[in-house]
């Protein structure tokens, strides 16, 4: 077991935000077995949103850039259709929330929070895809003073998605502490650009995107041990994570949680083998 900001969860990893739709999974598959031992779900903002006009998505050597564009059902659609289908699944739901103010982000928490099926909220401030969050997670004071608003409008765990496209990972994650976060989490894309093959025009309908899969496997190490050298609070590790020896490593950086992400695109199940295979490394150790 591993326990994590007062909840206890059967084994270290979850799936990262928008990589794994649950309900579309239970859809497809039946009563399938979930591999994680939470939930996260994809952001919800205030409004619904359509997303970034399509092409959304691009393969790279090792990894994928995206530019879905957070689309969404908005709060209201989410606490009506989307909360009550993931309360069935057999693990706490963390809901995923952004805003592009300090006044959304409070009536989003203040709304999750009141819903008993929700065990933990998760703050997007670090999207590469919108241009809504990017400058408060990238800023400790505004950090700082978005985590003191939003305190005491909930009583559960609040955790802080760190966006990586900062001068500072380490100073942001602190300013996160500093304001009341439970947790941390990181890291999220990195900004980038696919061209059209044959032209210099950008590939994406979005423009640009955020790169995700092993290329950054190495900067979230870099991250990771950056925020567990400057924080108390627990952190949820991601980035690049393939199998159970990327998330021992993420886990000796420093790591509470992991989190599977671009893997679980190429392999739905994957998170199921990798926990196997991490649950083998932790027997290594032992002998």
């Amino acid at each position: 077991m591993t326990a994590f900001c007062g909840i206890e969860l059967r084994h270290p990893l979850i799936n990262a935000s928008g990589c794994f739709d649950a309900i579309a999974a239970r859809r497809a598959f039946g009563d399938f077995a979930l591999p994680f031992s939470a939930y996260v779900s994809k952001t919800i903002t205030l409004a619904p949103r359509q997303g970034n006009p399509p092409p959304r998505l691009w393969e790279t050597p090792a990894g994928m850039i995206n530019s879905i564009g957070l689309p969404n059902r908005g709060l209201a659609g989410y606490l009506e259709h989307d909360l009550p289908a993931l309360a069935q699944l057999p693990v706490p739901v963390i809901t995923n929330v952004m805003g592009s103010t300090v006044e959304e982000f409070c009536e989003l928490v203040e709304a999750v929070a009141a819903q008993d099926a929700v065990a933990a909220i998760e703050l997007n401030v670090s999207c590469p895809n919108v241009a809504t969050g990017l400058d408060i997670g990238a800023d400790p004071r505004e950090l700082e003073s978005l985590l003191a608003a939003l305190r005491p409008r909930a009583a559960k765990p609040l955790i802080v998605k760190l966006t990586p496209n900062t001068a500072d990972v380490g100073a942001c994650a602190a300013g996160a502490e500093a304001g009341g976060a439970d947790a941390v989490s990181l890291i999220n894309t990195l900004r980038a650009r696919a061209l059209a093959p044959g032209g210099s025009a950008p590939w994406l309908g979005g423009g640009n995107g955020g790169l995700s899969g092993p290329a950054i496997r190495p900067i979230a190490l870099a991250q990771v041990s950056l925020v567990a050298a400057r924080v108390e609070i627990p952190i949820i590790g991601m980035g690049g994570v393939a199998h159970g020896r990327d998330a021992r490593d993420l886990l000796d950086a420093g790591a509470t949680l992991v989190a599977v992400g671009t893997e679980s695109f190429r392999d739905p199940a994957a998170a199921g083998r990798i926990a196997g295979e991490l649950q083998g490394t932790f027997s290594q150790i032992a002998r």
